[in-house]
């Protein structure tokens, strides 16, 4: 998001989400954006549609595009069956890489 303030406000969007949304709840929805930045990028990177990840996952084409979309917060299974036919999977990494 851009730092710029907006002039109907006066406050910049992070300033705004600071005030409403605690550390951890923003931490979590970089994340969650992240995840499903990846998702997208590793199906387009592959050229698979959707139906096809259907196909190939179990997991039905509607849930893929809720996902996609940000409008659904998925077990962990269903993420793991999706990214599995796209040759990824989780791992879990320190948050701060010096420590």
């Amino acid at each position: 998001m851009s730092n710029t303030n907006n002039s109907a406000i006066g406050r910049s969007w992070e300033e705004v989400e600071r005030e409403l949304f605690t550390p951890e709840e923003i931490a979590e929805s970089n994340l969650r954006v992240a995840l499903i930045g990846e998702l997208i990028k590793a199906r387009q990177e592959k050229g698979i549609s959707q139906k096809r990840l259907e196909e190939m996952s179990g997991v039905k084409q509607p849930i893929i595009a809720r996902m996609e979309k940000g409008n659904t917060n998925p077990q962990l299974e269903t993420v793991l069956k999706i990214l599995a036919p796209l040759g990824k999977t989780l791992a879990i990494v320190p948050l701060d890489p010096t420590k």
